[in-house]
């Protein structure tokens, strides 16, 4: 285990990358295998539909690549930039052998056609309604912004298909402690009993253990099958 000491974070929000330094050790990775396997830009390019995923999914500059790289605990392991909206593609990355973490398109502060929009969102619908191995959603959501249009199409989403969904307030570092629990408190009752919310820092790793019992869980249930629609008359 890396003795305790600095710690560089990339936020693509921040002028240059952060050095926070720590009185704590930095745990070696519960995924030392992890791997990105491929980028999906239609349905026929999913990976074959076996094992188990958890997809992770939110809006453009709301911290999703900074929030799965200390989840995972590896430097890069899904790209940060400055510039909302680059990730475009469904990307795969394989954690363990059958279990795997699928990083979903993001727009809002992205700067795309509306044509490209729209293929966004039937990749995602389509993502969503076809994968049987879709055993949760992490939804990422920036604290200072609250639900979006985009997080609200994204439950939706999941409740179609019965996916449970665990929401990170991201970024909770920005703002003081008494404003981060009220914004969880308010959140929390807006979406009632439909999801589990916490708040979350990839900056100082606040809510990362957490976050990260929520993906094994995720990972280790065996969802149901899907009912097979009655087409008899």
């Amino acid at each position: 285990m890396p003795a305790a000491g600095a710690v560089r974070i990339e936020d693509p929000s921040a002028s240059k990358p952060q050095i926070i330094h720590t009185s704590w050790a930095v745990p070696m990775s519960q995924f030392p295998d992890a791997r990105f396997i491929l980028s999906a830009n239609a349905p026929a390019q999913f990976l074959p539909d076996r094992g188990s995923e958890v997809a992770v999914a939110g809006r453009s500059n709301a911290g999703k690549s900074s929030a799965i790289n200390v989840i995972v605990n590896r430097r890069q392991f899904a790209r940060t930039s400055k510039t909302p909206g680059r990730t475009q593609l469904v990307n795969f990355f394989e954690l363990r052998p059958d279990q795997r973490l699928v990083d979903l398109p993001g727009y809002g502060f992205a700067r795309v056609s509306d044509k490209v929009r729209d293929h966004w969102g039937r990749l995602l619908q389509e993502y969503f309604e076809s994968r049987e191995s879709l055993a949760g959603l992490l939804l990422v959501v920036d604290i200072r912004r609250r639900l979006t249009a985009f997080d609200e199409q994204m439950l939706t989403f999941a409740e179609s298909v019965s996916l449970p969904v665990h929401l990170l307030l991201t970024k909770a570092d920005k703002l003081k402690r008494g404003q981060a629990a009220t914004a969880h408190l308010e959140v929390a009752r807006a979406l009632t009993d439909r999801v589990s919310v916490q708040l979350f820092s990839a900056l100082n790793r606040k809510g990362v253990d957490e976050a990260r019992e929520v993906l094994n869980r995720f990972l280790g249930e065996m969802k149901p099958p899907r009912p097979v629609a009655n087409n008899r008359g």
